[in-house]
C-alpha cells in the first residue's frame, strides 16, 4: 500500500509557475514512488495516481496559503465589491439624488 510520509511545505518559487509547479509536483512525486518501491512490490497504477493526486492537493494547498494568493484573493474581492456597489449606486441614483446625495464632496 501507499507509504504515508510527512510532506514537506512547498516554498513559494515552487507554486508561482504552472512549469514550476509541475517540475516540483514531478519530482516530489517520484521521490515518493521511489521510496515506496524500494520495498521491491510492484506498485500498482491506483497506487501512483493515489500519491499524485496526494501531492496535488498537498500544492493547491501551498498555492492557497501563499501570500500572493491572499493578495490576488483581495484584488479579487475588491474589484467585485466595487463593481456590486457601483451597480447598486446606477439603480438607485435618481433616488439618491432626490435625497441629496451629491456626485462628489468638497
Amino acid at each position: 500500500m501507499v507509504e504515508k510520509k510527512t510532506a514537506r511545505p512547498y516554498n513559494w518559487e515552487e507554486v508561482f509557475s504552472f512549469d514550476r509547479l509541475k517540475r516540483a509536483l514531478t519530482t516530489r512525486t517520484l521521490d515518493k514512488i521511489e521510496g515506496i518501491w524500494q520495498g521491491g512490490e510492484p506498485i500498482s497504477p491506483e497506487q501512483i495516481s493515489e500519491v499524485i493526486n496526494s501531492e496535488w492537493q498537498n500544492a493547491k494547498e501551498a498555492v492557497r496559503s501563499s501570500p500572493a494568493a491572499k493578495e490576488a484573493f483581495r484584488k479579487y474581492l475588491e474589484r467585485t465589491i466595487s463593481e456590486e456597489i457601483d451597480k447598486l449606486v446606477q439603480r438607485d441614483k435618481a433616488e439618491l439624488e432626490s435625497l441629496g446625495v451629491v456626485e462628489r464632496s468638497l
